[in-house]
């Protein structure tokens, strides 16, 4: 979770959009327990509706003229693909569109989740138990994502082409298979009982793989459920997924070159490395 935006217009904007879209879609906000997006893109919060049943009223921002495709839509697409995803997927109950000046805004209404996220950061501070039924149903849960058919791309071999040399130092891998990928799953997108998972605006085809190399990348200063990731999904470490991990690597040092993610320079440095020699 993020701090609310630093200008002041920003989240003036958001709060009022955000109050906008609960009268539209005819719920309550209840006090308390807001969650900022990076640098106030987006804003949700807890909700009631009508029946009184818990929802989860999410704001989304864009400029007007970059208000479709992948991420606008990702969370209908969702919806229409995948459903609940035997559980693990919030329901998407409803949407609504608002526009101001140049900006655009995107409500959406879900089954609210009451259980915590494992981490207030997507990059884990400490060490992790979970059982061995929740790695399974992780595992599963990515498994019937992966084979879901879609024109959506979360990851271009463009891209893979101009980072992985750039920030990895090796030359790019030959993508033995592309899969269908949630593409964002790290610990604050992770709910432990029953298994949730959350924000899937950037779902696509990706490397087989990436979903798991990125919760890696993000518990790469939790050495021991580091292990655990890797004893979970064997394709890390294996010939099908160095495409994969490459990827998350150029991805996550390309972040850190622009100051974020600062904390995770050093062991994002030591994957490249591995990489590089294998």
């Amino acid at each position: 979770m993020y701090s609310p935006p630093s200008d002041p217009d920003t989240e003036r904007r958001m709060r009022a959009h955000h109050t906008h879209a609960a009268e539209a879609l005819a719920v309550q906000v209840e006090p308390g327990g807001e969650f900022w997006g990076w640098a106030g893109r987006t804003l949700g919060a807890p909700a009631r509706a009508a029946s009184g049943a818990p929802v989860w009223l999410r704001l989304v921002s864009s400029p007007e003229d970059k208000a479709s495709g992948k991420l606008w839509d990702g969370a209908l697409d969702a919806q229409h693909a995948f459903g609940d995803l035997d559980g693990h997927r919030p329901t998407l109950l409803g949407v609504h569109d608002m526009f101001d000046d140049t900006t655009a805004y995107r409500a959406e209404l879900s089954v609210s989740v009451e259980e915590p996220v494992l981490s207030g950061d997507p990059i884990l501070q400490h060490e992790l138990e979970l059982p061995d039924s929740w790695w399974e149903d992780l595992a599963g849960t990515l498994e019937k994502v992966s084979v879901v058919a879609t024109g959506r791309v979360a990851v271009r071999q463009q891209y893979m082409d101009r980072a992985i040399p750039e920030f990895v130092g090796i030359p790019v891998p030959a993508v033995t298979c592309w899969t269908t990928a949630h593409a964002d799953v790290h610990w604050a997108n992770l709910v432990a009982s029953p298994l949730r998972l959350l924000d899937w605006e950037g779902w696509g085809q990706a490397p087989e793989g990436f979903d798991c190399a990125t919760l890696y990348a993000y518990t790469l200063l939790q050495p021991d459920t580091a292990a655990r990731i890797r004893d979970a999904f064997p394709v890390l470490g294996s010939p099908a997924g160095l495409a994969a991990e490459a990827a998350v690597c150029a991805q996550l040092l390309q972040a850190v070159a622009r100051g974020d993610n600062l904390i995770l320079e050093g062991p994002l440095r030591h994957w490249a490395e591995e990489l590089r020699r294998r």
